[in-house]
């Protein structure tokens, strides 16, 4: 074989091996895949109890480390309206792949059975409902909770970034207004807060749509003609063919397509945002 043949497939086999799950520079898993690259992780996983002021009942937080040498930026991972699951501590552990330390609140910590969280509702329908009964307030005292818990970990960097999908990317663009210290946001397939409040976001703000989803996507042009006259920092990306819960969802080929391009660049603005 000759040397330069060598190396191209080499370079490619690299690059297969870095583009999986859980290792840095992969994606995350889709929705099936996620139990499997969990249990493989290599890096330390582990639930914690986030007090949040004036409720009763602490936020019960999966957090994962990044294994470096250096301080590292805080991600508060938001779940999407399905709660907190399988995938999206898969994706909290890619952060860690790639480099941050990545916190996901279940957001229905005390609103179960017995005062439990997602895992005690009797069905998917039932979690929907709950998640739909949270109220702003509520949701911007859970968020800001564990952004002060992150950012008193000796292996925080001080720097605090989110990232929601679906209802939780709808949470994150709106804690982007409500929460003045945050250092950068992204929004997955999540609508855009009240025009009245965008004035109030301080940070950059990434967007990213599929698509076939009118229903959020539509909302894209308003947002940033109201954005680029606030003078506010918006990025969006629509991906052609894909749908709503494409990174989830990467089953479809679409989807895939979105997803391969949509992590690359949340990792990117991330990074650049949190320094």
């Amino acid at each position: 074989m000759k040397p330069t043949l060598f190396a191209a497939l080499l370079l490619l086999s690299t690059a297969a091996f870095a583009a999986d799950p859980g290792t840095p520079g992969g994606l995350p898993p889709g929705e099936q895949g996620a139990k499997a690259t969990l249990e493989k992780s290599p890096r330390h996983g582990e639930w914690v109890d986030v007090t949040v002021p004036n409720s009763k009942t602490p936020l019960r937080s999966y957090i994962v480390y990044p294994e470096r040498k250096d301080k590292a930026p805080v991600v508060i991972v938001i779940h999407e309206i399905f709660g907190e699951s399988d995938w999206i501590r898969s994706v909290t552990d890619q952060l860690a792949a790639d480099g941050f330390i990545a916190i996901a609140p279940d957001m229905l910590s005390g609103h179960g059975k017995d005062g439990g969280g997602t895992d005690t509702f009797a069905s998917r329908d039932d979690v929907t409902k709950a998640i739909r009964g949270l109220t702003p307030e509520e949701v911007t005292a859970d968020l800001n909770a564990v952004r002060d818990y992150g950012s008193k970990l000796p292996a925080s960097s001080g720097k605090t970034g989110t990232i929601g999908f679906c209802w939780g990317g709808g949470q994150s663009f709106a804690y982007a207004a409500a929460q003045p210290g945050l250092s950068a946001a992204v929004v997955y397939y999540g609508a855009p807060p009240a025009s009245d409040v965008l004035g109030k976001i301080a940070c950059p703000v990434l967007g990213l749509y599929g698509g076939n989803d009118a229903r959020i996507t539509s909302t894209v042009d308003p947002t940033v003609a109201a954005m680029k006259k606030l003078g506010k920092p918006y990025t969006p990306h629509v991906y052609d063919g894909a749908g709503h819960g494409f990174l989830r969802a990467q089953d479809k080929e679409a989807n895939k397509k979105a997803a391969d391009q949509a992590w690359p660049a949340t990792i990117e603005f991330l990074r650049t945002n949190t320094k």
